[in-house]
């Protein structure tokens, strides 16, 4: 009863803070905010300052469409904070949003999931940003432990997990037990490393630039990881490099396959190292219960066939990949103040 009624009137919130999109999850609600982590600004006349004009969806719609005095900028790559200001602004715009029907502002807690390889200097930059937003006390927490909370794995058991986190800028790679990362790696290759390859590929081969919301839109369509996977094929619209014209190209799934090679082969050598450093006992839980797999990167078709046969153990999709973090991020600061709960945060 008492954890039902903190949960009705708590506003703690935990920030699913991506380089592709944020994710907000209220305690007691659930994910209240889906947002791309875009960020429009404007330069004002004689370069006096500049102002923000747009955040979140509004902000994506004008990627590649802006005059030269609006700028759109991913305040956060690679998974940490790129330009402070700009992810104070789209804090804030989430912070807001999910009050803005209070009728008195609450100073929640926060707590922020990171990359488990994020520098101290990487970490302080996140905390200062949430920070800028007026909250009351900030928490840091993996995200690939949030994830797993998410997924429903037993972390804080002895049985050893591993999650492969595959997000817009960077794949977050742990094996957790005991409530804590056994060991972890960060990769900087994700779903926007996805779409530049997309991008290069068709650039060199059709002698087409295209831009990386189309690149995506084909990665979603078309996309797959396996030679084996179905044959599909769609019209991808472009500049033509010599002649400066906009000119159509038909793209099969198998040359998108293709393009992925790269960046795939990064995240299945890092999976590949990071399993090669499990402690023997632990070797034998992931050789039973297997990899799961979380992030906007895992609903790229057939990827887990393709770790599968790459790393030789099962290789499970989450049920909610995109929402994975933010579920399992809002259970751990549901729980914080339970008594003989302890979760390794940062």
């Amino acid at each position: 009863m008492f954890k039902s009624l903190r949960g009705l009137f708590s506003s703690d919130l935990f920030i699913d803070l991506g380089t592709a999109n944020t994710l907000v999850y209220m305690v007691g609600h659930g994910i209240v905010i889906d947002e791309p982590s875009v960020v429009a600004i404007q330069t004002q006349m004689g370069g006096r300052g500049s102002k923000v004009v747009a955040v979140g969806g509004k902000a994506k719609e004008m990627l590649g469409r802006t005059p030269e005095n609006i700028r759109t900028v991913r305040p956060v790559r690679d998974g940490v904070v790129a330009e402070l200001e700009a992810t104070e602004e789209l804090l804030q715009y989430c912070i807001n949003k999910v009050h803005s029907g209070s009728f008195l502002r609450p100073s929640p807690r926060v707590m922020v999931g990171v990359p488990c390889m994020a520098t101290e200097v990487e970490r302080r930059a996140v905390r200062d940003a949430v920070d800028s937003a007026g909250v009351r006390q900030v928490h840091l927490i993996p995200e690939p432990m949030a994830a797993a909370f998410g997924t429903g794995l037993p972390v804080d058991k002895a049985t050893g997990s591993v999650v492969v986190d595959i997000g817009g800028g960077t794949t977050e790679l742990a094996l957790m037990a005991l409530g804590g990362v056994v060991c972890a790696d960060s990769v900087r290759i994700g779903g926007d490393g996805m779409d530049e390859a997309i991008t290069e590929y068709i650039r060199q081969k059709y002698s087409l630039v295209i831009g990386e919301s189309t690149a995506e839109h084909i990665k979603i369509q078309i996309g797959c990881a396996h030679s084996s996977s179905d044959s599909r094929g769609m019209d991808v619209r472009g500049r033509n490099i010599s002649e400066g014209i906009p000119q159509s190209v038909q793209v099969s799934s198998a040359e998108i396959c293709e393009a992925l090679n790269v960046p795939l082969e990064g995240i299945a050598r890092a999976l590949y190292s990071l399993l090669e450093k499990a402690p023997p006992e632990l070797s034998a839980d992931i050789g039973e219960s297997g990899v799961t797999l979380t992030g906007g990167g895992a609903l790229l078709r057939d990827i887990d066939k393709y770790l599968n046969e790459r790393v030789r153990v099962p290789v499970h999709i989450a049920e909610n990949p995109l929402t994975c973090v933010a579920e399992g991020g809002g259970k751990a600061i549901e729980r914080i103040d339970d008594a003989g709960w302890d979760i390794e945060l940062l």
